[in-house]
């Protein structure tokens, strides 16, 4: 039997490896396609997780974004004593909920920022003369102890974080600007707590130089300036000399010209129980 050529075999016959694969039944296809849900079920329930693990992280983000945003406010006296904080308006300003807003309130009440009335909301608080002298003294006394060991840590890159600090501020005080010229001046002290290298001072004097902010805004006398113009200067040169006794004392000299320019009127005489109670 004589081979054919592909010419002479009869047309309409394939061999058995050119056969197509056998279609897809009905059911295959709906397998397939409920697969195919299956998986796309499983990547939005992935999503949705990753939103709910997001949330907190977000929430703790704007929760310090609003605590910075009312110290900030606080310190330049864009939010006086004595203003209301609306727990509705932060929800609407930074698109949160009540929970996130009130986690920084606790915060700022917990730092006597602001104060959390029962029912009727928060407010700046409204130090009194006594609490404003008591601020003042506990400022002496741990700037006392932040100076000397800003000298010990001093380095070429430190005090050119300070040198910056000043430009800043003096700046701002030849542009008029009241407000910035008095944050300038109360981060001025903040960074030397920072450069100080002991992290419990520096958180007392977070607290300390934003109620101090609070006290000038209520009692500072118009027109005075609170710091001097070179006292700020005066300390730089003095850090950089090393001279640890004479910034000391100039750090001291400096918060009582500050506390003195504040219309404070005269201290209270605490009275004894028994002149309390004479006549009675």
């Amino acid at each position: 039997m004589t081979k054919q050529t592909p010419a002479e075999r009869p047309r309409g016959r394939r061999t058995p490896a050119a056969d197509p694969a056998p279609d897809m039944t009905k059911q295959d296809i709906k397998k397939a396609e409920a697969e195919k849900q299956d998986v796309g079920k499983q990547d939005v329930k992935t999503q949705d997780i990753k939103k709910q693990d997001m949330a907190p992280r977000r929430g703790a983000a704007v929760d310090l974004r609003i605590y910075s945003a009312v110290v900030n406010a606080v310190m330049s006296h864009r939010l006086p004593p004595g203003t209301r904080l609306g727990e509705a308006e932060f929800c609407e300003l930074y698109d949160v909920s009540r929970t996130t807003v009130r986690k920084a309130l606790q915060r700022l009440a917990h730092d006597h920022i602001v104060v959390l009335r029962p029912n009727r909301g928060a407010v700046v608080a409204s130090p009194s003369p006594a609490e404003a002298r008591d601020v003042f003294a506990a400022r002496r006394a741990i700037e006392r102890e932040i100076v000397p060991l800003v000298i010990r840590h001093v380095t070429p890159a430190s005090l050119q974080r300070i040198r910056t600090a000043l430009e800043a501020e003096e700046q701002a005080r030849h542009s008029g600007d009241r407000a910035a010229w008095i944050r300038l001046g109360g981060e001025f002290h903040l960074l030397l707590a920072e450069l100080a290298g002991n992290a419990v001072l520096q958180r007392f004097m977070v607290e300390l130089v934003s109620r101090s902010s609070l006290i000038i805004a209520v009692y500072e006398n118009p027109g005075v300036p609170m710091c001097g113009n070179h006292e700020h200067d005066d300390l730089l040169a003095l850090i950089e000399k090393r001279d640890s006794a004479g910034a000391t004392a100039l750090i001291e000299h400096h918060l009582e010209e500050i506390e003195a320019r504040l219309n404070l009127g005269a201290p209270e005489r605490k009275l004894s129980l028994a002149e309390a109670l004479s006549g009675c």
